[in-house]
């Protein structure tokens, strides 16, 4: 008996932790794809080139969403109530999460691509790219649990995702600013005053991400309230 109660429980977290490897790079794709279409849309330069997309789906977004396959499972996963057997992964929840990633980061980005093109069409790029890539390996974080807040399951507890989001930034801030690089992947150099400029819009993402499971979670404790009454 002890065995089925650790295998439903190992089985819980396979498949949340599946959840969060697709809810992440689908929330990502569709960001990246809504910046471009927004761009062309409005007859605006591309705010990112075809190697920066290729570096973000390789590196930035691939790592960290290996790292979510090794969570541990959220601290009640075995208190939760059990899925509907024809419930798909990409349920409500899922699809709402999405649409909020997708215009947080896309505002993001496409407001520090503007602010940057005053200073050239390479820095707006640069400063895109930075966002973008930055917002998304702080939303891994925010995926670690669909329900919990980042800080209520340990920021640190996955040292997997701490390994993938420092390579990440590494890579970024290499190609960032190694010069030889620059030509290879269209980027520019930024200062202090670009990354302050940028800070706030990095944030935006990971808060959305964060307010909105703190209303699914409490419109789920009301649907519970109201079912037991």
């Amino acid at each position: 008996y002890a065995s089925i109660v650790s295998a439903i429980e190992q089985g819980r977290i396979i498949y949340s932790n599946i959840r969060k490897f697709v809810y992440y790079l689908l929330s990502c794709n569709m960001a990246e794809v809504t910046i471009l279409f927004f761009s062309m849309l409005v007859g605006w330069p591309l705010p990112l080139i075809p190697i920066q997309l290729l570096v973000l789906n390789l590196l930035t977004d691939g790592a960290p969403a290996l790292a979510l396959g090794m969570e541990k499972g959220d601290p009640d996963i075995m208190q939760q109530r059990p899925r509907a057997v024809h419930e798909p992964i990409i349920n409500r929840e899922m699809v709402i999460g999405i649409v909020v990633q997708t215009l947080a980061i896309s505002i993001a980005v496409l407001t520090a691509f503007q602010i940057g093109m005053n200073s050239g069409m390479e820095h707006g790029r640069t400063m895109a790219f930075a966002t973008l890539s930055i917002s998304e390996l702080l939303r891994a974080y925010t995926s670690r649990s669909e329900r919990y807040a980042v800080w209520d399951i340990g920021i640190f507890s996955n040292k997997w995702m701490q390994w993938a989001v420092l390579a990440s930034l590494v890579i970024l801030l290499a190609i960032i600013y190694v010069p030889f690089l620059d030509p290879i992947f269209g980027t520019t150099f930024l200062t202090v005053q670009d990354w302050l400029i940028m800070l706030p819009l990095i944030l935006i993402p990971s808060i959305a991400a964060e307010v909105n499971k703190w209303v699914l979670r409490k419109i789920s404790e009301r649907d519970l309230v109201t079912r037991m009454s």
